[in-house]
């Protein structure tokens, strides 16, 4: 686990200045760093960079960047690679020095070329150089545990797993991506490809680049779609077979994410999904697992109580740390550092506060993240059923709704949940279910025309679309075609949802602390088991995540679990009217906002003054916009932080 940067030029970046993008990434490596500059073929300089924190042989052999024996592969890999053991035997013609996963790459690599992506399983953001036809490979892992961003200046291409190290970047001028800016706002992060800059980007999950002689090419070599669509069509029909090896692969999985020369525990919210974990966790270990929890003293926020009864049920070493409202806030300031572009989901604050508490015993954390995209846990897929089964009703309230009356049409009267349905007419975004009072405020939100989006691209349309980003094209097929609203929302939530908020959310905070964070559930063989599970062992008669849940019914009691899922959030909404007030106002400023020149500034002042003057009309109104306004009040931060 680490960050890794580096280049590759005709531009003249020196070993100094590389070392300087990469120590803005110390809290990710701590333990070591590595910068070597390379000579191509092709006029063309390559520096590689690395900041280690240690996991796996804690030894110098362990330094990176990391070469072949033969000279022929230089590296540099942020992440583990949990089958690493089973590939170092099957690879064991090649003389290994170290203990480590990464030289088992560079074995892997030596072995079967690119398709060595193939083989290896686990977090990985990886650059590769081989100089036997000079070709710089980029790697993402197949869900997007790991991040991995690169600018493109003209030719040459700067990469990261941050966006600091570019900003470090001699040379780099940032402008704000104002095509994004309204999506943000709705979805409250930012999707990839995209960054909040323009020619700064994301690389994919699942996806590869490749940079030779100046060219750039990408494919993917694993997408969620694709496989679930391949796997889905070989169906396990036997509830109690699928059950059974379902959780022998969390076994396997947990197993796996158990190997470490640190200290390691587990957090644990008690939930179902971090229990899950935690349970077969402490089956496995010979000791007590150490577990922690963060506890709030603010009324609907609060599961600590549920987790330390689980943690003694199961016999853990539990850590309880109760939190004040204030502890909380005071992150507030450190969001643009560690976040490094917009990004707004509140529950990254209590996220880096478990990660503070948790690192001070441990180096590797388990968590039960994905649960909820595989198995059909949230709340928003029982929406998305009734949205189906309210279709045609729907059709019959658009169609209605055009008849005009005094001051527009009828549409415009209907209540904010009955106009969400009618208008959700577009089969590219059926399961986003847009609120159009939210839709309208972040468009609304936005200086110009350019930024005024806020779904996601198509989730349904069997389309192939080129992509161009200067010297990039790459084919996609955006292929959905399902008619299950529920399977299609977990798709859309595993391919955008997951890799670009919640493994963002814990990546920063988990390594603002230089800890890692290990996720099981996202295996590769939990996730592709999970594609060939019908969907009715899942949501069965209203019930979600109904064979996981049958699964953490082995070890610990029905009643100690089931209660309404309560959120891992802060509560911002308090904090905007309270305590964050003045900075709201002063982000809001008409002069602030007209320097920017990104936000509407008429607009922005009612908005604002609105928001602070109402109380909270309740959920399901449509009059309560916390919702964006929390993600306008993090993205004025990040640009006070960085640009301002």
């Amino acid at each position: 686990m680490c960050g890794i940067c580096g280049y590759i030029s005709k531009k003249r970046i020196t070993e100094e200045q590389l070392r300087e993008m990469n120590d803005t990434m110390f809290h990710r490596g701590p333990n070591d760093s590595g910068v070597e500059i390379f000579e191509s073929k092709n006029d063309y300089a390559i520096g590689f960079a690395q900041r280690r924190l240690s996991i796996q042989d804690l030894s110098p052999l362990g330094h990176q960047p990391m070469h072949s024996n033969d000279g022929r592969i230089s590296i540099v890999f942020n992440g583990e690679i949990y089958n690493f053991l089973d590939l170092k035997k099957e690879l064991s013609d090649y003389s290994y020095k170290s203990n480590c996963d990464t030289e088992v790459i560079i074995a892997a690599y030596l072995k079967w070329g690119i398709d060595m992506v193939d083989h290896i399983h686990g977090m990985f953001a990886i650059a590769l150089l081989d100089r036997e036809d000079d070709s710089v490979y980029l790697i993402r892992d197949r869900i997007g545990k790991k991040p991995l961003f690169y600018w493109l200046d003209g030719e040459n291409i700067v990469f990261a797993s941050e966006l600091k190290p570019i900003f470090k970047c001699p040379g780099f001028n940032p402008t704000i991506n104002r095509t994004i800016i309204s999506r943000y706002l709705y979805q409250q992060y930012i999707s990839a490809p995209d960054t909040v800059f323009e020619n700064v980007y994301k690389l994919e999950a699942g996806m590869i680049l490749k940079f030779n002689k100046g060219q750039i090419s990408k494919r993917k070599y694993w997408d969620v779609k694709e496989v679930y669509k391949r796997l889905s069509a070989d169906p396990v029909t036997d509830y109690q077979e699928a059950k059974a090896h379902l959780k022998g692969l969390l076994k396997e999985s947990v197993a796996d994410r158990m190997i470490a020369d640190v200290p390691l525990g587990a957090f644990l919210s008690g939930g179902y999904d971090s229990s899950l974990i935690t349970a077969i966790a402490q089956e496995l270990s010979d000791k007590p697992v150490k577990t922690f929890c963060i506890g709030f003293d603010v009324k609907g926020y609060n599961e600590a109580e549920y987790a330390k009864e689980i943690a003694k049920h199961l016999g853990c070493d539990h850590t309880e740390y109760y939190i004040s409202e204030k502890e909380m806030a005071d992150l507030v300031d450190s969001i643009p550092q560690y976040y490094d572009e917009p990004f707004a989901d509140d529950s990254q604050i209590p996220s880096m506060l478990v990660s503070a508490v948790a690192k001070k015993d441990v180096t590797v954390a388990l968590s039960g993240d994905g649960g909820d995209e595989f198995f059909c846990g949230y709340n928003v897929y029982d929406k998305v059923m009734s949205a189906r089964k309210l279709e045609a009703l729907g059709g019959l309230a658009y169609g209605f709704g055009q008849i005009p009356v005094p001051g527009g049409r009828f549409l415009d009267k209907y209540p904010v949940k009955v106009r969400a349905i009618a208008l959700n007419r577009n089969q590219d975004t059926k399961t986003q279910l847009a609120s159009p009072t939210y839709v309208d405020a972040a468009y609304g939100l936005v200086y110009g025309e350019q930024g005024k989006r806020a779904y996601i691209n198509s989730e349904f349309s069997n389309r192939a679309w080129e992509h161009t980003d200067k010297s990039v094209r790459y084919h996609v097929e955006k292929s959905m075609d399902i008619s299950d609203y529920q399977i299609r929302r977990m798709i859309l939530d595993m391919d955008t949802y997951l890799p670009e908020d919640i493994l963002v959310k814990m990546d920063r905070a988990s390594m603002k602390y230089s800890l890692e964070n290990r996720c099981p559930i996202m295996d590769t063989r939990v996730m592709e088991y999970s594609f060939r599970l019908p969907h009715s062992f899942k949501y069965h008669d209203g019930d979600k995540k109904h064979i996981l849940k049958d699964i953490v019914y082995d070890y610990i009691p029905r009643e100690m679990l089931e209660r309404p899922k309560t959120g891992f959030a802060a509560p911002v909404d308090k904090w905007l009217r309270g305590a964050l007030k003045d900075q709201l106002l002063q982000y809001s400023d008409s002069s602030f906002i007209r320097n920017q020149g990104l936000f509407d500034e008429t607009f922005v002042k009612n908005f604002i003054g609105n928001y602070l003057a109402q109380e909270d009309l309740g959920k399901g109104s449509g009059s309560n916009l916390s919702k964006l306004v929390w993600p306008f009040f993090v993205f004025q931060k990040w640009y006070d932080f960085y640009l301002k």
